[in-house]
């Protein structure tokens, strides 16, 4: 299962699209899962046109076969998202847990319970959690000050530098 999760900033406030997962079938093999899993992520990006693009670093597992797949699987949707021309980012398991409760050890359903406050979500429960981890990543991707998701606005140091960056804003006192 893969969760994917669009949200939007409008008039300073978080707001959730789309949360949903992607369900892979066993009878497919690798690499077919591998390519529904590119075609989902460049529909996604063709449909909602994001500014960038933020997924869960891969963790370390004992089971080193999961961790290939896993690892083959984010590959693939950051290669999406790449050939897309979309920023990418990532966060390990722990920073997001962190991000959305305070706490780097907080379970699923906590994480879960954290976002329907953030995001005022009314649904109580969640029939894949692979999907609200999805919503978590992009929430502490807002959180870490993403400008792509914030604002438009360029940063600037001082009167010079805003003056050289918007030489169309400067009037003639003549």
């Amino acid at each position: 299962m893969m969760g994917y999760s669009i949200v939007i900033v409008q008039d300073g406030k978080l707001e959730l699209v789309e949360m949903d997962i992607l369900k892979l079938s066993a009878k497919k093999d690798n690499y077919q899962r591998l390519q529904i899993i590119h075609k989902k992520v460049s529909d996604l990006i063709t449909i909602f046109h994001p500014d960038c693009f933020a997924i869960e670093a891969p963790f370390f597992g004992k089971n080193v076969q999961s961790m290939l797949k896993l690892g083959r699987a984010q590959g693939v949707a950051i290669a999406a998202a790449m050939s897309a021309g979309l920023e990418v980012c990532e966060y390990s398991p722990r920073k997001i847990k962190q991000s959305i409760t305070g706490n780097g050890n907080a379970g699923k359903e906590q994480v879960w319970q954290m976002l329907q406050r953030i995001i005022f979500i009314k649904e109580k429960t969640i029939r894949y959690l692979d999907a609200s981890d999805a919503l978590a990543v992009a929430v502490c991707h807002h959180f870490q000050g993403d400008t792509h998701l914030k604002t438009s606005a360029k940063k600037l140091n001082g009167w010079g530098d805003f003056i050289s960056k918007n030489p169309d804003r400067l009037k003639n006192p003549g």
